[in-house]
């Protein structure tokens, strides 16, 4: 057994008489400590009572009441971790090789049951040995455990697994056992906790989100619980002996912020945090309410964006989430002047969620709960996102979050809280023969784009068993590099299959083509993550989006986007040429486009402005992009994140659309709808899907007028700078055509140069496709058609004006614009061979 002195090696090993008093007290409180509120603290491996550094004492588990014959190894760890927040109870351990179950005395009801681990070879026993169950009674809450595996995924030295368990009996009985699937196997358990509390999850009012929408959802009273996160929303770190009672750690929340969003608010200093009636003190501690995150000043910024967090989460569970609210800062102190909405998974957990009317006024407490069902495999993302409500035209556009708790439930109808393991770590592997040449910036300094900037909420739920998972099982040799991948003929293993020419790269391969990420080669930024500049196989120039690692968001449309672009392949897509998946990775090759984004020539930039010939061509090839996903498979496909941003221009100027992250397969019939959550990005998103939550091809019909109008005028298509008739794009264009006055808000560096007609079918084609109804839109292919036709009478305007200067020309400006011109008959007639192929989609 280890003694005081072997687990502190800096005390002397003659104890006076005034240290033997001070044990025998320590002994005496830990036991009265344990009895009196049913606490209780036990240091495994532990031969007497140790005092923590918050001064806590924990009751050693050798001989105690809790394990008066306590079988098993007590080990004393030979090294220290800097990053240890005690020695007790991680300096020792309790080790066994067959199962064991510590009988603990309760009280009947709810319970937080914390199991300490510090995964170190202790004695002879490997670290990656320890594969054990644990379970509390017939509730099962570690299942083929290694923590040393599970502290290395999140990079850390120590673990604390916190369960919540509702006990019936007068006993909780704790079984450790080593697993009967690894070879030589064993358990081990530094330290456990039990602290009482009362009913804290099920008496809430819960609102289960679905596929349907929000529902009342009751939690039954026996349910289990595992506390995945629990963090104090725009403040520091809480220690457990500052929590409200229940010794709880709150972990600052700025690591699994998207993007870094978001500012950081503290409570006036004449505020006075007041708990409510239904907000007991115990809830959360008085810091979690006194500091907060909003989205900042910036009203516009707030607009085009979200507040969000990325919280991985075990795959197949239910979970209960917890946001915490207090207003905190003036002047906000009356209901509508701040109302916002909640998104789990990108569904609508919560419309006009107003603080204020919620809690009852600034400063006071208030919490709602929220149930969810983690779709997938294996380890997802969870994503929380707040965003301002305009509808309900508040006096501020902003949001606000104090905390954040997430919690598993155990399986449906099954005793089971334990996840999967995260995979055993691996060394990289590069073969020095496939070694890429380093890429770098091209002479012009000019940034290019890929992938678009994918919308702070925007992302989709997805079957993960996709068609380039085949592309994975099927090598081709080495010798067949060249044949069936000429990108990267010398680089990387190739796969070939049904997803067509699609590489997957190591990750140590990506790090020499970047230079280890270095910042020199960033070409674009995004919530997502960075983009890289890159070149292969001695010259190909390719773009290289690196998803935030550092959150491990985009699961969802990483996987997305490798199935949309194995499947389907068009010259107005955008290219996949490979990607990794390798070190919890997500990275996705393309090929390099050399003029960015069209936004990016349109307003807010130095680029030269595009011409009015140069724009509609670029329209007419994103049409012709969507018209393809839409018609061009048995099962159309709609984009959902249509907008400037995600159509990219070639070093041609053909445009390209890209960010499949959300893409969603379509019914076989236009006219069809899907229910689903709503997704996309604020000012381009349909009305009647925000509304009815009901989407259809004509959504993304809806979205591309935004874009055309926004091609038109080269303004934001939201800006709440200008007065409020302005602020939205569609809606200042529909008002100005209305009124005839549509001509006067068209970019004036292009005005000059488009001729009546043309204008009159661009205008005409937008506004249709931007209808309130998705039944009085038309289909993608008659945009494509509308803008082929709107670019044939341009073409042939310019070149009547150029050959003879006088009567063509006038004829085509002097057209009422209310009955069909000489020249548009003309150009309409020309059209019928030109075009024909448009009844024939497949071919497009």
């Amino acid at each position: 057994m280890p003694t005081m002195a072997m687990a502190f090696p800096t005390l002397p090993v003659t104890l006076t008489c005034l240290t033997l008093l001070a044990l025998l007290s320590i002994v005496m409180a830990a036991d009265s400590n344990s009895t009196a509120t049913g606490l209780i603290l036990l240091d495994c491996g532990a031969s007497s009572p140790n005092v923590d550094d918050s001064g806590r004492i924990w009751d050693g588990d050798a001989g105690s009441k809790f394990a008066p014959s306590v079988k098993g190894v007590a080990a004393t760890a030979s090294y220290q971790h800097p990053s240890l927040p005690s020695l007790v109870p991680y300096i020792t351990t309790r080790i066994f090789t067959s199962n064991y179950t510590y009988h603990f005395p309760v009280s009947p009801g709810r319970l937080f049951l914390r199991l300490y681990f510090y995964p170190i070879a202790y004695a002879n026993y490997a670290v990656l040995d320890a594969f054990f169950d644990v379970t509390a009674g017939n509730l099962v809450l570690l299942n083929g455990f290694n923590a040393s595996q599970t502290a290395q995924a999140i990079n850390s030295a120590y673990l604390v697994r916190e369960f919540s368990v509702n006990v019936s009996s007068g006993n909780l009985d704790l079984t450790f056992a080593p697993s009967a699937h690894q070879k030589g196997s064993y358990a081990f358990i530094n330290g456990i906790e039990i602290v009482p509390t009362p009913d804290i999850f099920t008496t809430a009012d819960t609102r289960e989100v679905n596929a349907n929408g929000v529902i009342p959802v009751s939690i039954p009273a026996d349910t289990g619980f595992q506390t995945m996160y629990r963090l104090n929303v725009g403040g520091d770190a809480i220690l457990p002996i500052y929590d409200s009672g229940f010794y709880r750690s709150w972990n600052s929340d700025s690591s699994y912020l998207f993007g870094g969003s978001g500012v950081t608010v503290s409570k006036d200093f004449n505020l006075t945090i007041q708990y409510t009636p239904t907000v007991p003190n115990y809830t959360a501690p008085f810091d979690v309410y006194a500091t907060a995150r909003s989205m900042g000043p910036n009203a516009q910024d707030n607009l085009n964006n979200n507040l969000t967090w990325i919280l991985p989460v075990d795959a197949g569970f239910s979970y209960l989430i917890r946001f915490h609210f207090c207003q905190i800062k003036y002047p906000i102190t009356k209901v509508n002047q701040m109302s916002f909405f909640i998104y789990i998974n990108n569904r609508t957990a919560q419309q006009r969620m107003d603080v204020i009317v919620w809690s009852g006024g600034i400063g006071r407490t208030a919490y709602k709960d929220y149930a969810i069902m983690a779709i997938g495999s294996g380890q997802v993302d969870m994503w929380i996102a707040l965003h301002p409500d305009l509808e309900s035209q508040p006096e501020y556009f902003d949001a606000i979050l104090n905390g954040l708790e997430v919690f598993k439930l155990q399986g449906y109808r099954s005793n089971n809280l334990a996840g999967l393991s995260p995979p055993l770590p691996q060394k990289p592997d590069v073969d020095p023969s496939r070694l890429p040449s380093v890429g770098r910036k091209s002479k012009g300094g000019k940034l290019a784009a890929v992938g678009g900037t994918t919308g702070g909420f925007a992302f989709m739920l997805i079957a993960l068993t996709i068609t380039c998972v085949t592309c994975r099982q099927k090598k081709v040799a080495k010798s067949s590099y060249k044949t069936d991948c000429p990108h990267l003929n010398r680089l990387t293993e190739c796969r070939k299959s049904t997803c067509d020419l699609v590489c997957r790269f190591t990750f140590a391969e990506i790090q020499l083509v970047t230079k280890d990420f270095d910042e020199a080669f960033i070409i674009g930024r995004g919530g997502f993550g960075n983009v890289y500049s890159g070149e292969i196989d001695g010259g190909t120039k390719v773009a290289i989006k690196r998803f935030n690692q550092k959150s491990q968001q985009g699961f969802h449309e990483f996987q997305t986007e490798i199935e949309m672009l194995c499947n389907f392949r068009h010259r107005h897509l955008v290219s996949l040429i490979g990607y990794c998946e390798e070190k919890n990775e997500m990275i996705l090759v393309y090929d390099y486009m050399a003029h960015g984004t069209l936004r990016e020539h349109l307003y807010n930039t130095r680029n030269p402005p595009l011409s009015w010939q140069q724009r509609l061509e670029i329209c007419i090839g994103a049409a012709r992009g969507l018209h393809y996903l839409h018609t061009g498979a048995e099962q159309g496909i709609i984009h959902r994140d249509v907008k400037t941003t995600n159509i990219l221009l070639d070093d041609r100027f053909m445009a390209k659309v890209s960010d499949f992250g959300l893409s969603k397969a379509s019914p076989d019939i236009d006219n069809t709808h899907m229910s689903t959550a709503v997704k996309g990005t604020f000012g381009y998103l349909d009305p009647e899907y925000f509304r009815l939550q009901r989407l259809t091809k004509k959504s993304d019909v809806y979205s591309f007028g935004v874009v055309l109008f926004e091609t038109l005028c080269a303004r934001p298509v939201i800006n709440t700078k200008l007065p409020e008739e302005q602020v939205s794009l569609r809606d200042w264009a529909l008002s100005c055509r209305k009124k005839g006055a549509l001509e006067e808000i068209i970019d004036p560096r292009v005005k000059e140069e488009i001729t009546l007609e043309c204008f009159r079918i661009f205008a005409e084609i937008a506004e249709k496709c931007v209808a309130d109804r998705s039944i009085d839109r038309p289909s993608m292919g008659d945009v494509l058609w509308n803008l082929e036709v709107a670019l044939q009478v341009q073409d042939s305007a310019s070149y009547n004006s150029s050959c003879a200067e006088s009567a063509s020309s006038l004829q085509i400006t002097a057209v009422d614009s209310d009955r069909p011109s000489t020249n548009s008959t003309i150009s309409v007639a020309a059209q019928e061979a030109i075009f024909s192929d448009i009844a024939h989609p497949e071919g497009r």
